[in-house]
């Protein structure tokens, strides 16, 4: 049972970790906006 109980706090500590990594990356980093420009070609306009 020990070894259970291990596996389950490690599991819980790794999504811990995946979770705050995640929360920080949303909290802290700003997306840049910029415009694009995609070319499409006349031959798949004209079907």
């Amino acid at each position: 049972m020990p070894s259970l109980i291990r596996f389950v706090l490690t599991v819980a500590i790794l999504g811990a970790l995946g979770y705050g990594s995640l929360l920080a990356l949303v909290t802290f980093v700003e997306p840049q906006q910029h415009e694009m420009t995609i070319t499409i070609p006349a031959n798949k306009l004209n079907k």
